[in-house]
């Protein structure tokens, strides 16, 4: 019989930055883990060590808040840098006040199931795409892996992941340093799940 492949995912949202706390839409912005983000990195770390999690391979976005969280999560374990990671890009809307949002992104964020993104934005089925083929790649990896991502780019693999979702996790809520799990046996997923304090 040949050999079975097993692995445990966890795919976490970055800290909390400076744009995050002043409600500015954040995208592609290379934008640093301010002090809070730091703690909360930190503090996620603490909790998978608790739990008897230990990383084997770390993949991060390329922008600089996801990085730092995968390094507070697991100082000195490598991170590999994987532009497919990346957040969802904004295009023209990339710096919005969130508490002012334009009315096209009002009607887009309500709705993200029935109402495409707005001109210039990336389309949410890209943003699966890129995620999954990232999901995909990694199949075969094998032991525990972390993933720092981003929320839109979180929510992508999670629709990805499930696709009888019918989209419900384009808005759902997940805050900063959320971790979701996933489970990749002889190159099938788990359905994923919400790892949440006791």
């Amino acid at each position: 019989m040949p050999a079975t492949t097993s692995n445990m995912i966890f795919i976490i949202r970055h800290g909390q930055t400076a744009l995050n706390n002043a409600h500015v839409l954040q995208g592609r912005s290379d934008q640093p883990l301010n002090d809070t983000g730091i703690q909360q990195a930190r503090q996620a770390g603490e909790f998978l060590r608790d739990k008897g999690i230990v990383f084997d391979r770390i993949y991060s976005s390329p922008l600089i808040r996801a990085v730092q969280t995968a390094e507070q999560i697991a100082p000195g374990i490598p991170v590999t840098i994987d532009d497919r990671l990346i957040e969802m890009d904004y295009g023209p809307y990339e710096g919005m006040d969130l508490k002012n949002p334009a009315p096209e992104v009002i009607t887009f964020f309500r709705d993200f199931v029935h109402h495409p993104a707005p001109e210039g934005m990336e389309p949410l089925s890209a943003v699966v795409e890129r995620t999954g083929s990232f999901m995909e790649s990694i199949k075969d990896a094998g032991g525990n892996i972390l993933i720092s991502t981003h929320a839109i780019a979180m929510k992508g693999i999670l629709e990805y992941l499930t696709p009888d979702s019918g989209g419900s996790y384009w808005s759902k809520y997940i805050g900063n340093c959320a971790v979701y799990t996933t489970g990749c046996e002889d190159g099938t997923f788990t359905v994923p799940a919400e790892m949440k304090a006791e």
